[in-house]
């Protein structure tokens, strides 16, 4: 199971990198808090200080066709937010 999808890379999620240490990304649903801490310090060599989680019900879409409307449903997800320890940082374009 991979832990980790990708990093969340949004305006929102750079501010609180710089001010706070905090980057986001999406995990496997699966997977605890003790699995993303270990599996974000093996991946980008950094102290993890804590690790908050939220899970996102996917939403349902509509859309207009010329046979009627259509359904569909996007994807759950599972976002962690990761707070680094004082003095370390992660680039998250270096693994593009």
């Amino acid at each position: 199971m991979e832990l980790i999808i990708r990093p969340i890379i949004t305006e929102k999620m750079t501010r609180q990198a710089e001010k706070l240490g905090q980057y986001g990304f999406v995990v496997d649903r699966r997977a605890n808090k003790y699995q993303i801490k270990n599996a974000i310090e093996k991946l980008y060599n950094v102290k993890v200080q804590s690790v908050n989680t939220q899970q996102y019900v996917g939403k349902i879409k509509m859309r207009n066709t010329k046979n009627g409307l259509n359904f569909g449903r996007v994807n759950r997800i599972k976002k962690a937010i990761v707070t680094l320890k004082e003095g370390y940082k992660i680039d998250v374009f270096a693994n593009i």
